[in-house]
């Protein structure tokens, strides 16, 4: 089975340009007087934090375990995602993977789910053009701009998909969607994480519903969610119980998931994440076994 379908609502949709650039190039933050993080805003930490706060939550960060940072933790993350997305553990081959798949988003593309309406895989070919000029996806950047936000394939076919698949042969396009995974998802959502106390388990918790639900500010997109979260149940930093947090934000994401699509499967979180944190796995240890759209996955 092929993806379930995309939740990544559109960066332009969800928020002013302004704000679209602070979340891709921003890391999320505390300062040393602050009480963890703020209970009430719907948005990642803006580029007026001061140098000096962002070096407090660096070292915070820096006197804490690897967690999901860590090589190996890394490796199942992607795996885990990879089972819901692609219905696979090899998630190093779904470079070249690229389909519409009917969610409103347009081409869904490469090993997290890049959409040509969600701003992302437009970043991401604008970064690898800016790089390698002569590449084989950038005579399709103004038609990637004009479709961005909406599903539309004007000027992208016939040849888009075949040329996305030539370009995943290559290794420098392999490293820009590895970048770009990092930059614009795993890295913000681990960071994020660590600074509201939660552990290995908690940080691909929030990795995964970057991923599904983009990092918006809507009601349906990470930082919404989170928001919705903190105003039911303190994180770990404010001094909450992990469990009960993180159970919560599991709810708030099933409920976003059928909002959009009654009939939406969520066995990414019912028979993977929650059978995790009812497992009491919060250390995320392996060997794991979960399933996804009825097949079972294991990772020794």
């Amino acid at each position: 089975m092929k993806r379930a379908g995309c939740l990544a609502l559109s960066f332009l949709a969800v928020a002013p340009l302004a704000t679209v650039a602070v979340f891709l190039l921003s890391p999320d933050g505390k300062s040393d007087d602050s009480p963890a993080l703020p209970s009430s805003s719907a948005q990642p930490y803006d580029e007026s934090r001061s140098a000096a706060e962002r070096r407090a939550d660096d070292k915070l960060i820096a006197g804490l375990p690897a967690g999901l940072a860590a090589p190996a933790k890394k490796e199942l993350a992607q795996q885990l995602v990879a089972s819901a997305e692609n219905s696979t553990l090899d998630w190093r081959g779904q470079y070249g993977y690229i389909e519409d798949i009917d969610d409103g988003q347009g081409y869904t593309a490469g090993i997290i789910g890049f959409c040509t309406g969600t701003h992302d895989l437009l970043t991401l070919v604008e970064r690898y053009t800016k790089a390698h000029p002569d590449n084989g996806l950038a005579r399709y950047l103004p038609a990637l701009r004009k479709v961005d936000g909406s599903d539309s394939h004007e000027g992208l076919d016939p040849g888009f998909t075949a040329a996305w698949k030539a370009e995943a042969g290559k290794a420098e396009f392999r490293t820009v969607q590895n970048e770009e995974r990092d930059r614009v998802y795993f890295d913000p959502a681990v960071r994020l994480a660590k600074l509201d106390g939660l552990g290995t388990l908690g940080q691909f918790v929030y990795y995964d519903a970057m991923v599904l639900h983009g990092p918006g500010t809507g009601p349906s997109g990470f930082y919404g969610l989170r928001e919705a979260a903190l105003k039911e149940a303190d994180t770990p930093s404010q001094g909450g119980s992990e469990k009960a947090f993180l159970d919560i934000f599991l709810d708030l994401r099933r409920e976003a998931m059928k909002e959009k699509n009654p009939d939406r499967d969520t066995t990414r979180i019912d028979t993977a994440q929650r059978r995790f944190l009812y497992d009491g796995n919060l250390s995320l240890k392996t060997p794991l076994t979960w399933q996804v759209y009825g097949e079972t996955f294991k990772v020794p």
